[in-house]
């Protein structure tokens, strides 16, 4: 995972400092491009222990086309909590009795995601984060009021007509984007904006454009969650996984991650660890059928997510 590296170099070398919409503060580059090819070992960072669990769980709920945060919930993937958090504290006025990260604040946390695993009615309200990538991928509402599986008009493309240049999954729902900034809602618009797979000579690859990537914590989970969907694809359509190139628009470093990465600049990247997909249909793929193996990375590194 040199690329990554590299990326994280680059950007605390080259990079403008910025304030941004959360009030942290970036480091910042526009226009960046990194490549992955799957068939040289999976990456997944080694500079720092990265969970695979997580990657995979939140990929499977992507592809469920889910928006709520209690499948994740059950399966122990925190991920997403603060988004549906800060929203229930807002809409029940509880904002000032609970400071984001206080003692108090993770107290209640801890007490709404019990609530959240076992309670649907609870989950029901305040687990949703509204139109984010599952319904984009696989529920796109049209114009008509039908509802389009992107996902699904992947596989078709892939398999009848693999010189098609247009075998492409667009999270950028204009018409929806603006219900969430309207709504003022915690989940913000869908930084992975589209991703196209190109079928070459039995090979399939995989491009994603990401408008904003958040390079400490988020880069090294979207590398992965796109080279296992590239996995599961292939495997889907019959193809080799080949090259994920991962294109990025405001690629930039939170001032509060700089000392995590610098300390990651100065270890080593050890040898690529191998992912295995168990053969059975997209749809019926759980936690259990994907195996994670060699993987020996560096001590984690705690990066604090910018809500």
């Amino acid at each position: 995972m040199r690329q990554y590296l590299d990326l994280v170099r680059l950007v605390l070398e080259q990079g403008d400092r910025k304030q941004d919409r959360t009030s942290i503060g970036t480091i910042s580059v526009f226009g960046v491009q990194s490549k992955y090819d799957l068939r040289e070992g999976f990456p997944l960072v080694t500079t720092k222990k990265v969970s695979f669990k997580n990657i995979a769980v939140e990929l499977l709920w992507f592809l469920r086309g889910d928006t709520n945060i209690q499948y994740l919930v059950q399966r122990d993937v925190n991920i997403w909590n603060e988004w549906a958090f800060q929203v229930y504290l807002e809409k029940e006025g509880l904002l000032e009795k609970y400071p984001r990260y206080s003692d108090e604040w993770k107290t209640a946390m801890k007490e709404f995601v019990a609530t959240m695993k076992g309670d649907d009615a609870f989950a029901k309200q305040w687990g949703e984060l509204g139109p984010i990538y599952g319904k984009q991928w696989r529920r796109w509402l049209a114009a008509s009021g039908e509802e389009i599986d992107q996902i699904a008009g992947v596989l078709d493309l892939i398999r009848n007509d693999p010189s098609s240049r247009r075998i492409i999954v667009s999270g950028w729902n204009v018409g929806e984007i603006q219900e969430l900034v309207r709504s003022h809602h915690h989940a913000p618009p869908s930084c992975h904006t589209l991703f196209q797979f190109c079928v070459v000579n039995g090979r399939l690859d995989l491009q994603l454009y990401q408008r904003s990537a958040d390079i400490g914590l988020g880069v090294p989970y979207n590398v992965a969650s796109y080279a296992i969907l590239l996995m599961i694809i292939s495997q889907e359509t019959g193809l080799t996984p080949g090259i994920f190139t991962h294109t990025i628009g405001d690629a930039h470093i939170y001032t509060n991650h700089e000392s995590g990465l610098r300390e990651q600049l100065t270890r080593t990247p050890h040898a690529h660890p191998t992912v295995n997909v168990a053969k059975k249909p997209m749809d019926q793929l759980d936690l259990e059928d994907f195996t994670l193996e060699g993987y020996e990375p560096d001590a984690a590194i705690k990066f604090q997510i910018a809500v």
